[in-house]
């Protein structure tokens, strides 16, 4: 920056160099006095030590206060600083400061969460994913129901997500078989059921898959009973199992007034409850509202520490409405189904998609009665929750996907300026994550 642009409005370092320069006018006023009139009584030496004080406290917060504005201006490309990320991360291992990134737990399941956490990854090692065991469709309903195990499909997932394994392992897990008994079932289903049968439980079978395919982070089911989704209509009628409902609802022609859970007092890990407790920021979704999102949170232990943690609460919304399950909604709409069943207050920030998609996809999917999901400021406004927008429309193969780099970005930038830079325990964390940033922009 030229020196001419140090003098602009709203730079934010000229008024705490004022306020800097009072400081220590204050206090050599009050040390000139002492100096010179040591016989005053009592009340006025009190005072001049506290114009001395008062001094002190304002240099300090002046210096605080111009730091963080040259930062800003560091991570907005104002000021040329750059630092450099090995040298840092060896820092940050040897000093043992902190890992790579802030702590985020994830809360969800399906497609969208593993999208989300591939990008996400890049960014730290301190991701703790909880993932729903509701499911009850397609091969993860199979070996639920032979087997008697936890649904191993959206666990296996987000496991794959964050591994660090070679493409063909990936591919390999991944693989469908297309004939006999196991047609339709997943090799990663198949090894998570294994896993489960030589070990204690299904979260130790989780953390065994992790350990074997060097996950980044830590991925949880969201408790280890056997539990059951169910949903009442608006017409009365109640609806059980996950992959039931919005193909009932659809067929009734009948919005989802209510989902529960049973057993309604099925218990939660305690890595999750610690996990969202020491969080910089707990993430809602993306993926299905009713079914991928709300059942973690209908857990009591769940919705309780949320409600209680200080991390920033951000949710992610879908794209496009879901058949049977958010037909019409609007990104509020979302925010108020979470609201009806836990309670107000448990999201701060949501991220939507300010993106479009060509008419004749958009044609596609209105065909199968999905729709963008539209923005509605206003009723964000009204439920105090704060709105990031960013086009995060991505095509694979005809379907509309988030664009997992874009959405890690965003999230990553909506932690860092609403949540670190507000930590002065955080500034190294900041910077790190500023130059991941723009090594991934550049890319």
């Amino acid at each position: 920056m030229r020196f001419m642009d140090w003098l602009k409005p709203g730079i934010k370092v000229k008024r705490w160099i004022l306020s800097a320069i009072l400081g220590i006018l204050l206090i050599a006023f009050g040390l000139n006095e002492f100096a010179k009139h040591y016989v005053y009584n009592i009340r006025y030496k009190a005072f001049y030590i506290f114009l001395n004080l008062t001094g002190i406290f304002i240099i300090y917060i002046s210096v605080t206060e111009s730091l963080k504005s040259i930062i800003a201006l560091i991570n907005k490309g104002y000021l040329k600083f750059s630092l450099d990320s090995r040298k840092l991360e060896n820092l940050i291992y040897e000093k043992r400061l902190l890992v790579k990134g802030p702590k985020i737990v994830v809360i969800g399941g399906g497609t969208g969460l593993s999208t989300m956490l591939r990008g996400l990854k890049y960014y730290t090692s301190n991701i703790t994913a909880i993932v729903t065991v509701a499911d009850d469709g397609g091969g993860s309903g199979d070996l639920r129901e032979d087997l008697g195990i936890l649904p191993p499909g959206d666990i296996r997932n987000c496991i794959l997500a964050l591994a660090d394994t070679e493409p063909i392992m990936e591919e390999l897990l991944e693989y469908r078989f297309k004939d006999g008994r196991l047609k339709n079932q997943s090799f990663g289903n198949l090894f998570l059921a294994a896993m489960d049968g030589i070990s204690d439980n299904f979260e130790d079978a989780v953390q065994k898959m992790s350990s074997v395919l060097a996950v980044t982070g830590k991925v949880l089911p969201v408790t280890l009973e056997n539990m059951i989704l169910k949903a009442k209509l608006k017409n009365g009628n109640t609806i059980s199992g996950e992959s039931n409902i919005p193909k009932e609802a659809l067929a009734q022609n009948s919005r989802i007034h209510r989902i529960f859970i049973e057993p309604e007092n099925a218990k939660a890990l305690k890595d999750s409850i610690d996990a969202i407790r020491e969080a910089d920021a707990v993430v809602l979704g993306p993926g299905s509202l009713y079914t991928s999102v709300l059942p973690n949170l209908l857990v009591k232990d769940i919705s309780s520490a949320l409600h209680r943690t200080e991390a920033i609460k951000i949710y992610i919304s879908n794209i496009m409405t879901q058949p049977g399950e958010t037909d019409g909604f609007t990104v509020s709409d979302h925010i108020k189904a979470i609201y009806d069943h836990i309670g107000y207050g448990v999201v701060d920030y949501v991220i939507a998609n300010s993106g479009e998609i060509d008419e004749e996809l958009k044609k596609k999917y209105f065909s199968e009665k999905s729709n963008l999901v539209s923005l509605d400021d206003k009723e964000l406004n009204k439920l105090n929750v704060k709105i990031v927008k960013e086009n995060l429309v991505k095509t694979k193969k005809g379907l509309i996907r988030h664009d997992s780099e874009k959405l890690a970005s965003v999230l990553v930038e909506t932690i860092m300026d609403r949540k670190l830079f507000y930590d002065r325990k955080k500034i190294i964390e900041y910077f790190y994550l500023s130059e991941r940033l723009k090594q991934n922009k550049k890319k």
